[in-house]
């Protein structure tokens, strides 16, 4: 069994930061509209930005945590298509990934 320590410390980093950011993004979506209807235009429009940045960094997070699921179960590195080891350069690149190069390809 690899040891994946480091990817954890990695992943978890990772997802901290990403929460750090969707906390940000969620209080500036829930600050009331300007009484200004010119400017509700532009806080409107920021905010369905705002919500797309959201939705992203929602499913980083998701995966994250998934991939962090995988290390604590023994997974982590196993393709879940072929069941052959994922290359350790493509974690390092991806280490979201859940499928070797050749099955993801």
């Amino acid at each position: 069994m690899t040891d994946y320590s480091a990817m954890r410390t990695q992943l978890q980093t990772r997802l901290a930061d990403l929460l750090g950011r969707a906390e940000v993004i969620e209080d500036d979506l829930r600050q009331p509209l300007d009484a200004d209807f010119s400017e509700q235009a532009v806080d409107l429009s920021d905010d369905e930005a705002l919500e797309g940045i959201d939705e992203v960094l929602r499913t980083e997070i998701g995966q994250i945590r998934l991939a962090l699921l995988r290390i604590e179960n023994g997974s982590y590195g196993i393709c879940s298509q072929c069941g052959n080891p994922i290359s350790q350069g493509r974690l390092e690149a991806r280490p979201i990934a859940t499928r070797c190069i050749d099955c993801a390809s």
